[in-house]
C-alpha cells in the first residue's frame, strides 16, 4: 500500500508521456505522407504495399524520358573524364614543363635586355 501512495502522484505524468509520444508519432506519419504526396514518392501500406501505383501513362512516359536523360548525361560524364585525362596527362607531362621553362627564360632574358638599356 505504501508504493501505490508513493507511485500514484506520478500516475498523471506518465500518463501524459505515453500521449504525447503517440501524438508525436502520429503527427510524424502524417508529415512523412504529406512529404511523399507533394514530392512525387509513392505511398505504402503498412506491409509495403502501393497504395497508389504510378503505372498510369504519364508516369511511364516521365519513367522513360527520366531514363533516356540519366544515359545521355551518364555519356557526357564519361567523355568529360576522358577530356579531363587529356588535359591532366598533358599538364604532367615533362614536356609541357619543359615548355614553361623555356617561356620563363626567355622573359627573365626580356627583362634583363630592358633593364641594360
Amino acid at each position: 500500500m505504501d508504493v501505490v501512495q508513493q507511485i500514484l502522484p506520478y500516475i498523471g505524468w506518465a500518463i501524459a508521456g505515453v500521449v504525447a509520444v503517440s501524438l508525436g508519432g502520429i503527427l510524424a506519419s502524417v508529415h512523412n505522407t504529406r512529404l511523399k504526396i507533394k514530392n512525387g514518392y509513392p505511398i505504402e501500406g503498412m506491409w509495403g504495399q502501393s497504395l497508389k501505383p504510378g503505372t498510369d501513362a504519364e508516369s511511364k512516359e516521365r519513367i522513360k524520358l527520366l531514363t533516356q536523360e540519366n544515359a545521355s548525361l551518364r555519356a557526357e560524364l564519361g567523355s568529360m573524364k576522358d577530356r579531363l585525362a587529356v588535359v591532366e596527362r598533358i599538364v604532367t607531362d615533362k614536356g609541357f614543363d619543359v615548355a614553361r621553362q623555356i617561356d620563363a627564360l626567355r622573359d627573365a632574358k626580356l627583362e634583363d635586355g630592358r633593364k641594360t638599356q
